[in-house]
């Protein structure tokens, strides 16, 4: 009996796929977590040298704090190559070490489920990793090292957007074909195909020829959390505050990397260097405001980026359902209440959805259809939900052709039905 594994490794949620005796199924990996069929991509290690994942990795997070080191969106460094691994207690692990260690955790909970080893995997992927091709490449073997590291010895790839096709495809009555554009939102990239599918049992072997075009964009649900944090928030951690230049009563401005870094969740940690730290308190003393550097100070050596950045999230999920809402933090001392309207949300975000928007229209072009002869929209993730990115859609093809399910578990899916395909 053949037994693969569909893995979809996300900026935010892991899930897994088992295809066996030519069915898929979707299986939980996670019980603890709300949606026990996610696991959060997260490390945290504790100083008795015992590694977390998932929800459990969040709760010995909360339980000891900063005591530990806690890790997460590991998937947008896989382009990076000035991150080649971290040091985490003395001990050294490289950016495949860390996600090997995510894929172990899945594949034993897949092979506890089967009772027995596997070793084949199709793995999903972006269509960019990075706009620059080397680092594209350089993401998908740091992506093949780990699962090999993870025990995998036959391992594909498959685009994360032909994925939640074929998963669409599964949905479709024998004999129905459909010309189908497929927008799959993850936490890193915004990924786009048109592809032919048809329902029923036929032969699929090769279906390049039915892939008209494919695209993505480095933009995604992350950057417009960043977005909020940047404009909204980052004023309560230095932004706007500035110091007098050593000797000189000239004034200046809070270094411009230290806050980009401070709006991007998964690059937090990178604050904690020393040199960096050293940089902030020198700046403080010489403040014209001490208490914003004071707070920024608190949410390094705290390590409380993760628990703002949800605020921040839950904010903008909010925002879908309602004109407004808050971002409501608590920490040392340091109580925000920032409140944010879907009009600002989407007006600080202009410069993110116009590139979406462009490469919408790119695939499209490039696939040699009109919209008006796309027949259904199938939209995945949870930006898909957000309302100015339905807009994008509505307007090109019509509110009818959208259609929106298994927002999380499509693409998984897709992976497992994508193993007749290898």
């Amino acid at each position: 009996m053949k037994v693969v594994f569909g893995v979809d490794f996300g900026t935010t949620n892991s899930a897994l796929s088992i295809y066996r005796d030519g069915k898929v199924e979707v299986v939980d990996i996670d019980e603890s977590s709300a949606s026990a069929s996610l696991m959060r991509s997260v490390l945290y290690f504790n100083e008795d040298n015992e590694i977390f994942t998932g929800q459990e990795a969040i709760s010995q997070y909360v339980n000891e704090g900063a005591a530990g080191r806690f890790m997460q969106s590991i998937k947008n460094f896989l382009p990076n190559r000035s991150f080649e691994g971290t040091e985490v207690f003395g001990k050294k692990y490289g950016i495949d070490d860390l996600v090997a260690i995510i894929l172990r955790r899945i594949k034993a909970k897949g092979e506890a489920y089967v009772g027995s080893p596997v070793d084949s995997v199709v793995l999903g992927r972006p269509v960019v990793f990075s706009e620059d091709a080397e680092k594209d490449a350089l993401a998908q073997n740091r992506l093949e090292k780990a699962a090999r590291k993870a025990g995998f010895r036959n391992i594909h790839f498959q685009f994360e957007p032909v994925a939640a096709a074929l998963s669409f495809e599964e949905s479709l009555p024998a004999g129905a074909e459909k010309l189908v554009f497929i927008g799959d939102f993850g936490g890193g990239t915004s990924d786009f195909t048109v592809i032919r599918v048809k329902g029923g049992a036929f032969a699929r072997t090769d279906r390049r020829a039915d892939v008209l075009s494919i695209g993505g964009v480095y933009t995604a649900g992350d950057k417009f959390d960043s977005q909020i944090m940047w404009e909204k928030i980052a004023k309560y951690f230095g932004r706007g505050v500035q110091y007098k230049g050593m000797g000189k009563d000239e004034l200046f401005d809070i270094p411009h990397s230290i806050i980009y870094t401070l709006c991007q969740w998964h690059r937090i940690p990178l604050l904690r260097a020393r040199k960096t730290r050293e940089q902030i308190r020198l700046i403080k003393n010489a403040a014209t405001d001490r208490e914003p550097l004071e707070n920024l100070e608190h949410l390094i050596s705290d390590n409380y980026g993760f628990f703002l950045f949800q605020c921040i999230e839950k904010a903008k999920c909010e925002l879908s359902q309602q004109n407004a809402a808050q971002v409501s933090f608590k920490e040392r001392g340091l109580a925000i209440s920032e409140g944010i309207t879907r009009e600002e949300f989407e007006l600080i975000n202009r410069e993110n959805l116009s590139r979406i928007s462009g490469c919408i229209d790119e695939v499209i072009s490039r696939s040699g259809v009109r919209s008006d002869q796309i027949d259904t929209v199938f939209l995945t993730g949870g930006t898909s939900r957000i309302p100015m990115i339905r807009r994008l859609f509505e307007e090109r093809f019509g509110h009818g052709k959208l259609e929106n399910r298994n927002a999380f578990t499509s693409v998984v899916h897709g992976l497992g039905a994508s193993v007749p395909l290898f």
